[in-house]
Protein backbone atom coordinates (compact mmCIF):
# COMPACT_ATOMS: atom_id res chain seq x y z
CA UNK A 1 0.00 0.00 0.00
CA UNK A 2 1.27 3.47 -0.89
CA UNK A 3 2.70 5.38 2.09
CA UNK A 4 0.38 8.37 1.65
CA UNK A 5 -2.69 6.11 1.50
CA UNK A 6 -1.55 4.32 4.65
CA UNK A 7 -1.11 7.66 6.44
CA UNK A 8 -4.58 8.79 5.37
CA UNK A 9 -6.06 5.57 6.75
CA UNK A 10 -4.29 6.14 10.06
CA UNK A 11 -5.72 9.65 10.31
CA UNK A 12 -9.22 8.41 9.49
CA UNK A 13 -9.09 5.50 11.92
CA UNK A 14 -11.73 5.85 14.59
CA UNK A 15 -13.35 8.86 12.93
CA UNK A 16 -17.13 8.99 13.27
CA UNK A 17 -17.86 12.28 11.53
CA UNK A 18 -15.96 13.21 8.36
CA UNK A 19 -16.23 16.54 6.56
CA UNK A 20 -15.12 17.35 3.02
CA UNK A 21 -14.31 20.84 1.77
CA UNK A 22 -14.00 21.23 -2.00
CA UNK A 23 -12.96 24.05 -4.28
CA UNK A 24 -12.53 24.87 -7.94
CA UNK A 25 -9.85 22.25 -8.53
CA UNK A 26 -12.39 19.52 -7.87
CA UNK A 27 -14.71 20.52 -10.70
CA UNK A 28 -11.91 21.63 -13.03
CA UNK A 29 -11.08 17.93 -13.48
CA UNK A 30 -14.57 17.50 -14.96
CA UNK A 31 -13.91 20.26 -17.48
CA UNK A 32 -15.65 23.05 -15.59
CA UNK A 33 -13.51 26.18 -15.96
CA UNK A 34 -12.45 27.83 -12.74
CA UNK A 35 -14.15 31.15 -12.08
CA UNK A 36 -11.26 33.14 -13.52
CA UNK A 37 -10.90 30.85 -16.53
CA UNK A 38 -14.56 30.96 -17.51
CA UNK A 39 -13.94 33.69 -20.06
CA UNK A 40 -14.37 32.60 -23.66
CA UNK A 41 -15.96 34.10 -26.75
CA UNK A 42 -17.73 37.36 -25.96
CA UNK A 43 -16.73 37.07 -22.30
CA UNK A 44 -12.95 37.03 -22.94
CA UNK A 45 -12.80 40.82 -22.81
CA UNK A 46 -14.33 41.00 -19.32
CA UNK A 47 -12.72 40.54 -15.93
CA UNK A 48 -14.97 38.02 -14.14
CA UNK A 49 -15.27 40.43 -11.23
CA UNK A 50 -16.99 42.79 -13.66
CA UNK A 51 -19.68 40.17 -14.17
CA UNK A 52 -20.21 38.92 -10.61
CA UNK A 53 -21.40 41.89 -8.60
CA UNK A 54 -24.77 43.41 -7.85
CA UNK A 55 -23.45 46.66 -9.35
CA UNK A 56 -22.62 44.94 -12.66
CA UNK A 57 -26.08 43.40 -12.76
CA UNK A 58 -27.73 46.75 -12.09
CA UNK A 59 -25.67 48.37 -14.86
CA UNK A 60 -26.20 45.64 -17.47
CA UNK A 61 -28.65 42.88 -16.49
CA UNK A 62 -28.58 41.29 -19.95
CA UNK A 63 -24.77 41.05 -20.01
CA UNK A 64 -24.51 39.49 -16.56
CA UNK A 65 -27.48 37.21 -17.10
CA UNK A 66 -26.04 36.02 -20.43
CA UNK A 67 -22.75 35.14 -18.77
CA UNK A 68 -24.51 33.01 -16.18
CA UNK A 69 -26.57 31.27 -18.85
CA UNK A 70 -23.28 30.45 -20.58
CA UNK A 71 -21.77 29.10 -17.37
CA UNK A 72 -24.85 27.03 -16.61
CA UNK A 73 -24.76 25.43 -20.04
CA UNK A 74 -21.05 24.61 -19.61
CA UNK A 75 -21.72 22.99 -16.26
CA UNK A 76 -24.60 20.91 -17.61
CA UNK A 77 -22.29 19.48 -20.26
CA UNK A 78 -19.81 18.36 -17.59
CA UNK A 79 -19.79 14.88 -16.05
CA UNK A 80 -18.72 14.22 -12.44
CA UNK A 81 -15.35 12.45 -12.43
CA UNK A 82 -14.25 9.41 -10.42
CA UNK A 83 -13.48 11.54 -7.37
CA UNK A 84 -17.14 12.52 -7.03
CA UNK A 85 -18.21 8.89 -7.24
CA UNK A 86 -15.62 7.99 -4.59
CA UNK A 87 -17.14 10.52 -2.18
CA UNK A 88 -20.56 8.90 -2.66
CA UNK A 89 -19.02 5.54 -1.73
CA UNK A 90 -17.13 7.08 1.18
CA UNK A 91 -20.31 8.52 2.68
CA UNK A 92 -21.68 5.00 3.11
CA UNK A 93 -18.74 4.18 5.38
CA UNK A 94 -19.59 7.00 7.81
CA UNK A 95 -23.29 6.69 8.65
CA UNK A 96 -22.84 8.80 11.80
CA UNK A 97 -21.82 11.84 9.81
CA UNK A 98 -20.45 12.67 6.36
CA UNK A 99 -20.90 16.19 5.03
CA UNK A 100 -19.58 18.00 1.97
CA UNK A 101 -19.00 21.74 2.05
CA UNK A 102 -18.30 23.13 -1.39
CA UNK A 103 -17.26 26.52 -2.67
CA UNK A 104 -18.32 25.45 -6.16
CA UNK A 105 -21.62 26.49 -7.72
CA UNK A 106 -21.80 23.78 -10.38
CA UNK A 107 -23.91 21.19 -8.51
CA UNK A 108 -21.67 18.27 -9.53
CA UNK A 109 -21.64 16.77 -6.03
CA UNK A 110 -25.43 16.42 -6.02
CA UNK A 111 -25.47 15.16 -9.60
CA UNK A 112 -23.00 12.45 -8.61
CA UNK A 113 -25.37 11.34 -5.86
CA UNK A 114 -23.88 12.95 -2.76
CA UNK A 115 -26.21 14.02 0.03
CA UNK A 116 -25.65 16.51 2.86
CA UNK A 117 -23.99 19.03 0.55
CA UNK A 118 -23.56 22.59 1.83
CA UNK A 119 -23.20 24.98 -1.13
CA UNK A 120 -21.42 27.95 0.42
CA UNK A 121 -21.61 30.19 -2.62
CA UNK A 122 -24.98 29.10 -3.97
CA UNK A 123 -25.71 27.25 -7.19
CA UNK A 124 -25.91 27.92 -10.91
CA UNK A 125 -28.97 25.67 -10.86
CA UNK A 126 -30.87 28.15 -8.68
CA UNK A 127 -32.37 31.36 -10.06
CA UNK A 128 -34.56 33.76 -8.10
CA UNK A 129 -36.02 37.23 -8.11
CA UNK A 130 -33.51 39.94 -7.21
CA UNK A 131 -36.12 41.59 -4.98
CA UNK A 132 -38.72 39.20 -3.56
CA UNK A 133 -36.58 36.03 -3.96
CA UNK A 134 -39.32 34.15 -5.81
CA UNK A 135 -37.81 30.99 -7.34
CA UNK A 136 -37.49 30.92 -11.15
CA UNK A 137 -37.29 27.77 -13.29
CA UNK A 138 -33.73 26.91 -14.29
CA UNK A 139 -35.00 25.03 -17.35
CA UNK A 140 -36.72 28.23 -18.42
CA UNK A 141 -33.38 30.04 -18.06
CA UNK A 142 -31.78 27.56 -20.44
CA UNK A 143 -34.54 28.20 -23.00
CA UNK A 144 -33.84 31.94 -22.96
CA UNK A 145 -30.50 31.89 -24.74
CA UNK A 146 -27.80 29.86 -26.41
CA UNK A 147 -25.21 30.97 -23.90
CA UNK A 148 -22.53 32.93 -25.77
CA UNK A 149 -24.00 36.37 -25.74
CA UNK A 150 -26.17 38.75 -23.81
CA UNK A 151 -29.57 37.43 -22.71
CA UNK A 152 -32.40 39.64 -21.53
CA UNK A 153 -32.92 38.99 -17.85
CA UNK A 154 -36.53 37.85 -17.36
CA UNK A 155 -38.91 39.65 -15.05
CA UNK A 156 -40.33 38.10 -11.92
CA UNK A 157 -43.94 37.08 -12.42
CA UNK A 158 -44.71 38.09 -8.85
CA UNK A 159 -43.16 41.56 -8.48
CA UNK A 160 -41.72 42.45 -11.89
CA UNK A 161 -38.08 42.81 -10.85
CA UNK A 162 -35.23 41.08 -12.68
CA UNK A 163 -34.43 37.41 -12.13
CA UNK A 164 -30.82 36.80 -11.02
CA UNK A 165 -28.63 33.73 -10.50
CA UNK A 166 -28.76 32.20 -7.03
CA UNK A 167 -25.05 32.61 -6.36
CA UNK A 168 -23.15 34.79 -3.91
CA UNK A 169 -21.63 37.74 -5.73
CA UNK A 170 -18.57 39.74 -4.72
CA UNK A 171 -19.52 42.11 -1.94
CA UNK A 172 -22.43 39.96 -0.77
CA UNK A 173 -22.55 38.10 2.53
CA UNK A 174 -22.95 34.34 2.62
CA UNK A 175 -26.47 33.34 3.67
CA UNK A 176 -26.42 33.09 7.46
CA UNK A 177 -28.01 29.65 7.61
CA UNK A 178 -25.50 28.26 5.10
CA UNK A 179 -22.50 29.63 6.98
CA UNK A 180 -23.91 28.40 10.29
CA UNK A 181 -24.38 24.90 8.86
CA UNK A 182 -20.83 24.81 7.46
CA UNK A 183 -19.40 25.98 10.77
CA UNK A 184 -21.42 23.37 12.66
CA UNK A 185 -20.05 20.65 10.37
CA UNK A 186 -16.49 21.84 11.08
CA UNK A 187 -17.10 21.74 14.84
CA UNK A 188 -18.49 18.19 14.62
CA UNK A 189 -15.85 16.71 12.29
CA UNK A 190 -13.13 14.36 13.49
CA UNK A 191 -11.39 14.62 10.10
CA UNK A 192 -11.71 17.07 7.23
CA UNK A 193 -10.58 16.39 3.67
CA UNK A 194 -9.67 19.65 1.93
CA UNK A 195 -9.80 19.00 -1.81
CA UNK A 196 -8.90 21.20 -4.75
CA UNK A 197 -9.22 24.55 -3.01
CA UNK A 198 -6.70 27.40 -2.97
CA UNK A 199 -7.41 27.98 0.75
CA UNK A 200 -7.43 31.71 0.08
CA UNK A 201 -11.13 32.57 0.17
CA UNK A 202 -12.68 33.14 3.58
CA UNK A 203 -14.70 32.11 5.48
CA UNK A 204 -14.26 28.71 3.79
CA UNK A 205 -10.49 28.83 4.25
CA UNK A 206 -10.94 29.07 8.01
CA UNK A 207 -13.04 25.91 8.38
CA UNK A 208 -10.09 23.44 8.52
CA UNK A 209 -8.59 25.47 11.37
CA UNK A 210 -11.80 24.96 13.37
CA UNK A 211 -11.37 21.19 12.95
CA UNK A 212 -7.70 21.17 13.93
CA UNK A 213 -8.26 23.50 16.90
CA UNK A 214 -10.59 20.86 18.36
CA UNK A 215 -8.00 18.12 17.90
CA UNK A 216 -9.35 16.89 14.57
CA UNK A 217 -7.18 15.89 11.64
CA UNK A 218 -6.77 17.71 8.34
CA UNK A 219 -5.95 15.92 5.07
CA UNK A 220 -5.29 18.11 2.05
CA UNK A 221 -5.56 16.70 -1.48
CA UNK A 222 -4.27 19.08 -4.11
CA UNK A 223 -1.73 18.93 -6.97
CA UNK A 224 -0.26 22.21 -5.66
CA UNK A 225 0.63 23.32 -2.15
CA UNK A 226 -1.50 26.09 -0.64
CA UNK A 227 -1.28 28.42 2.36
CA UNK A 228 -2.99 25.64 4.35
CA UNK A 229 -0.38 22.99 3.52
CA UNK A 230 2.09 23.77 6.36
CA UNK A 231 -0.70 23.24 8.92
CA UNK A 232 -2.21 19.95 7.75
CA UNK A 233 -1.65 16.46 9.13
CA UNK A 234 -1.22 15.06 5.63
CA UNK A 235 -0.61 16.75 2.30
CA UNK A 236 -1.47 14.41 -0.57
CA UNK A 237 0.00 15.86 -3.75
CA UNK A 238 -2.52 14.57 -6.27
CA UNK A 239 -5.70 15.39 -8.13
CA UNK A 240 -9.00 14.39 -6.57
CA UNK A 241 -9.92 12.04 -9.41
CA UNK A 242 -6.73 10.08 -8.71
CA UNK A 243 -6.48 10.22 -4.92
CA UNK A 244 -10.08 9.76 -3.78
CA UNK A 245 -10.73 6.41 -5.53
CA UNK A 246 -7.47 5.08 -4.07
CA UNK A 247 -8.44 6.24 -0.60
CA UNK A 248 -11.97 4.85 -0.71
CA UNK A 249 -10.84 1.53 -2.18
CA UNK A 250 -8.40 1.20 0.74
CA UNK A 251 -11.06 2.20 3.26
CA UNK A 252 -13.48 -0.38 1.89
CA UNK A 253 -10.84 -3.10 2.04
CA UNK A 254 -10.10 -2.13 5.64
CA UNK A 255 -13.78 -2.08 6.53
CA UNK A 256 -14.25 -5.44 4.86
CA UNK A 257 -11.46 -6.91 6.94
CA UNK A 258 -13.03 -5.62 10.14
CA UNK A 259 -16.39 -7.10 9.17
CA UNK A 260 -14.82 -10.49 8.47
CA UNK A 261 -13.08 -10.33 11.84
CA UNK A 262 -16.36 -9.68 13.66
CA UNK A 263 -17.97 -12.64 11.91
CA UNK A 264 -15.28 -15.09 12.93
Amino acid sequence: MDKVVRKALELLEGARHVAVLTGAGMSAESGVPTFRDAQTGLWAKFDPQQLATAEAFAESPSRVFGWYVSRLQTVRRATPHAGYDALVRMAALYPDGFDIITQNVDGLHSRAGSENVVELHGSLEAFRCSACREVFSTDRVIELGEGDGEVSAPACGKCGNFIRPGVVWFGEMLPREVLERATQVAYEADVVLVIGTSSLVYPAAGLPDIVSARGGRVIEINPKATPLTPRVDLYWEAAAGEALPQLVDALQRTEGGKTEGRND
